[in-house]
């Protein structure tokens, strides 16, 4: 496979938020729950080894639902790194099998990767004519042909608007329930002809009629909110105590959820009105947002030159509190 199987976003400002954090561990622990081209796992690893070459010796697992994706990484990391076909919706799961208890630092990528994009075969992209598979690990589950099959328009219209935002999704959808496409060309040349005038001009020339609806089924087939709910009802509970959380968000959806849930968990309990307490003994909130981190890292000028995928990329990171 090639060295471009995969180019990770914000790999500089990964390693600044997550790795301080190995760095203060006596055991430090690293998951990188969507291992993908293994880019951000090789980047922590040396960036680690270079602060800390005389401390304890790093344990890393990785995961990766795509199947294609670990076999790329088993070429690229260390014997001794721990790769695990899983999504990242199970990973309470994963790390008991593992025996660990509590992780030091979590990275989890939200995005499509490069691969899954580029390969036409795979029918996340509207570039090459393909069969509409879209699935993120092609083993199990509907693929978006399989689910355009069977559903009625009023079900797939709610999909659009709630996963892609797409405000033509009325008469979008009753397009394709028409057609019932089973390849990505024709999906995209229906979505194309069944929108609006007005929303075909508000797109302009740089985004495709269909970008909002391939994004949306990529979403459904892949149940990518129901699982992104999963990782950040488990993930905070398995950090150690001034162990880090880092999580790259792509579109509103998922950074939205994402920042609500960051959030919530930096606000303390509030005692009882009125109860006489004296401020040290106040209760402290368990997590906090790193100082610098409060609206997340986005990338720079020179890495969006270079990759414009990364351009709507957001890194957010959660911190465990000490005591």
């Amino acid at each position: 496979m090639s060295s471009e199987f995969h180019r990770p976003v914000l790999v500089r400002e990964v390693c600044e938020a997550l790795v301080p954090a190995l760095v203060r561990a006596e055991a430090p622990v690293f998951v990188d729950a969507t291992c993908g081209g293994a880019g951000h796992t090789q980047a922590v690893l040396a960036a680690y080894a270079n602060a800390r070459p005389d401390g304890p010796k790093l344990r890393a697992i990785a995961l990766d639902r795509d199947e294609e994706a670990l076999a790329e990484a088993r070429g690229k990391l260390p014997a001794d790194v721990e790769l695990v076909h899983s999504s990242f919706g199970r990973l309470p799961e994963v790390l008991e099998a593992a025996g660990v208890t509590a992780s030091t630092a979590i990275l989890a990528d939200l995005g499509v990767s490069s691969h899954q994009l580029d390969t036409g075969a795979r029918g996340f992209s509207f570039q090459a004519d393909a069969p509409l598979d879209m699935r993120m690990d092609p083993s199990r589950g509907v693929s978006a042909s399989q689910l355009l099959a069977e559903i009625s328009a009023g079900e797939l219209a709610q999909i659009l608007r709630d996963y892609g935002e797409e405000p033509d999704a009325g008469r979008i959808a009753t397009a394709i329930v028409a057609v019932r496409p089973t390849t990505t060309g024709v999906l995209a040349k229906v979505v194309a002809a069944a929108m609006s005038a007005p929303q075909r001009r508000k797109l302009g020339l740089r985004i495709h009629p269909a970008t909002r609806t391939f994004q949306a089924l990529r979403i459904r087939v892949n149940d990518e909110l129901g699982e992104l709910d999963r990782l950040l009802a488990a993930a905070p509970e398995l950090l150690q105590v001034g162990g880090r959380l880092g999580i790259i968000t792509f579109h509103s959806l998922e950074d939205r959820a994402t920042k609500q849930r960051f959030t919530a968990l930096t606000r303390a309990e509030q005692p009882p009105a009125g109860l006489p307490i004296a401020a040290r003994d106040l209760p402290r909130p368990r997590f906090v947002v790193p100082a610098g981190y409060r609206q997340g890292a986005a990338p720079g000028e020179a890495e969006i030159a270079a990759n414009p995928r990364s351009r709507s990329s957001r890194l957010r990171v959660l911190e465990r509190a000490l005591p």
